[in-house]
């Protein structure tokens, strides 16, 4: 067996002593070289204004050039990590948003959405509270089903439709798949944080289940703040307190349910039952309550890609949005006086009502793929046709190791997994897929609108596909070339500060990997040592936590804040600009939420320091 890579976090030092030099400052230049990737990735996208498909690519390479001159990483590693990325943003990334967007263009197409649109302002034309029905309750399901991007996906289309702003769209789709992310994808992040630390899961449920409920009070308010002033936010606070009231509930009771029944484990169902919760709630809520003063934007907005054009008349796009909008249907003028039956609505939102059901079904499967060895999950079909096949990476798979400190507790000859999940069925674009298909048959499009969906969709999709493979590369030279150890071990040294700081570092975590499963893989073990290191130094002597404690604290502080990070990380801005028909403006949607990101961010933190050290709040601390 080959000799594997062994992580440096400090490489500037451990070469230096190689050559018999001493370099004062050592760890602070390391710590500059594992940013500097993502450093030239922010300077390119927001001073220097580059598409970000190019500056994905820079970034890409900077990563590489640095993994193999700074941290020594052999180049065939480098390069295969690259490769290991890119292949994850192709899929099930960039094939969940392609068939996302297929999906929607389908609605759009066949006029059913113009039924979908009228139908959410029957129930309100208020734009505040169309924005938090959509946004925050239907992505909180689809985020529980699903994950992957597919919130931000569909629900950005989704307003876009209802008339909101291209961009704002964007921004609230983004703030709004937060509080969801840790129980997303039926409980992955959960799942992972607890196999990774060891940590029983129903323990760190119930502690996220006293941390996110408060935020998930909190976002509906945030998102329509961002909306509108704050006399025109408070003037819907009903039907705010309805939404995200009904949500934080459930969310509670969903995620803490095995400590009131033992045996009854529910936690991976948290917010497919929470989304669709709220979303019953609110729209009987809306039956009874109106508010006094209808709110819209003040200016008409005639198509999404026209108004865009507008916005956007030098952008380098803006041809091919003239193509879309030259083939857009014209018959969807025909559904606007169509009567609102139950027929017709119930027909208008059938592809999304299937896509949900396949979404949950294969989510269920999912539950059972796990990657215990090279070949196929244990799901098989027949024979040996699984429902997924994990591929070691060549050069990469158990050939990596943490440095000593971040390995696993009584695991320290652990090498790193380098398996490509190649999910064919259960990944959140298959299932998707398979809607459109059953979409197509059911509105019974002609040949002729099958293709020109497809080939608006190939347009739409062709910029951020790509742009989506270059930011999860460079994510995954950096994990495995270990740069972002080195970025957490800074976080890592803050002492009595730090159940804030585990927070912000799972936020980083989220931030760098695109995913709070990933974030929750890559700083879950250092969490739970540091927990240790500090809790023998006293620091959680006056609050009487025990270690146990601690460590359920702080490892789920990296859940729960690294969810806050979702809203920046390149695949989120990536989706989320190609669903909103906003290419070329990433730069500008990531300066949109970043502060959003960063306040929400230090919330979970000053929440998480009063758990761990002011009574009662140390109250809410569970043992494992």
């Amino acid at each position: 067996m080959p000799t594997p890579y062994l992580q440096s976090l400090d490489p500037i030092a451990d070469t230096a002593q190689q050559f018999g030099y001493e370099i004062f400052g050592s760890s602070v230049w390391s710590t500059f070289f594992a940013a500097l990737p993502v450093l030239v990735l922010f300077y390119l996208l927001v001073p220097r204004r580059w598409l970000a498909s190019k500056a994905g690519a820079a970034g890409a390479l900077t990563a590489i050039i640095v993994a193999i001159l700074v941290f020594r990483m052999p180049w065939d590693m480098a390069l295969w990590s690259f490769a290991y990325g890119a292949g994850f943003g192709l899929l099930p990334v960039g094939w969940t948003i392609f068939n996302a967007m297929l999906l929607y263009n389908i609605t759009v197409e066949t006029g059913q959405f113009t039924i979908v649109r009228r139908s959410v302002a029957s129930l309100s034309a208020d734009a505040r509270i169309q924005a938090i029905l959509i946004g925050f309750s239907f992505g909180a399901f689809l985020e529980g089903a699903a994950g992957g991007g597919t919130p931000v996906a569909i629900c950005g289309a989704i307003m876009v439709g209802l008339g909101f702003d291209p961009f704002l769209a964007a921004v609230l789709c983004l703030i709004a798949n937060t509080s969801p992310v840790a129980y997303g994808g039926l409980g992955t992040p959960i799942l992972v944080l607890s196999g990774v630390t060891g940590i029983d899961g129903q323990a760190l449920s119930t502690m996220a289940g006293h941390q996110l409920p408060f935020i998930s009070l909190l976002v509906p308010a945030y998102m329509v703040k961002c909306m509108c002033s704050w006399r025109q936010t408070l003037a819907v606070w009903p039907a705010l307190l309805a939404s995200g009231g009904s949500f934080a509930v459930f969310q509670y009771a969903f995620a803490t349910m095995h400590d009131h029944l033992p045996g009854v484990v529910l936690y991976p169902m948290t917010d497919i039952g929470g989304g669709i919760f709220s979303l019953v709630v609110t729209a009987i809520f809306l039956r009874f309550w109106k508010p006094k003063n209808e709110w819209h934007f003040d200016r008409a907005m005639t198509s999404p890609i026209a108004e865009e054009m507008k916005l956007d008349a030098n952008d380098p796009h803006a041809a091919e949005a003239a193509a879309l909008l030259a083939s857009a249907p014209a018959g969807a003028a025909a559904h606007e006086t169509k009567p609102l039956t139950a027929g017709n609505i119930s027909l208008a939102w059938t592809p999304f009502i299937v896509m949900s059901i396949l979404l949950m079904l294969t989510g269920i499967v999912r539950q059972k793929e796990a990657p215990e060895k090279p070949g196929p999950g244990p799901v098989r079909i027949a024979g040996d046709f699984a429902t997924n096949y994990w591929i070691p990476v060549p050069t990469l798979h158990e050939q990596t190791q943490r440095a000593e400190r971040l390995r696993p507790e009584g695991k320290k000859d652990h090498h790193e997994s380098a398996l490509y999940n190649f999910p064919w069925l259960t990944n959140p674009g298959t299932p998707v897929f398979i809607a459109a298909l059953l979409s197509m048959a059911l509105l019974r499009m002609s040949p002729t609108q099958i293709g020109r969906v497809v080939k608006r969709t190939f347009v739409q999709m062709k910029i951020p596909i790509p742009t989506i493979a270059f930011m999860l590369g460079l994510s995954y030279v950096t994990r495995f070339a270990g740069m972002d150890a080195t970025l957490g071990i800074a976080f890592a040294s803050t002492g009595f500060l730090y159940p804030f700081f585990a927070a912000i570092l799972g936020w980083l975590g989220v931030f760098l990997t695109g995913t709070d499963a990933g974030s929750n893989a890559l700083f879950g073990s250092l969490q739970k040592i540091t927990a240790s290191q500090i809790h023998a130094a006293g620091a959680f002597g006056g609050s009487g936590l025990e270690l146990g404690q601690a460590q359920v604290l702080i490892c789920t502080a990296n859940s729960t804040g690294g969810v806050m990070g979702k809203m920046i990380d390149a695949q989120s801005i990536c989706v989320a600009t190609a669903a909103t028909h906003q290419l070329g403006k990433e730069a500008d949607l990531f300066k949109a939420v970043v502060w959003h990101s960063i306040v929400l961010a230090s919330i979970v933190g000053l929440m998480t320091l009063l758990q761990a050290y002011v009574y009662p709040f140390t109250l809410m601390v569970p043992r494992p």
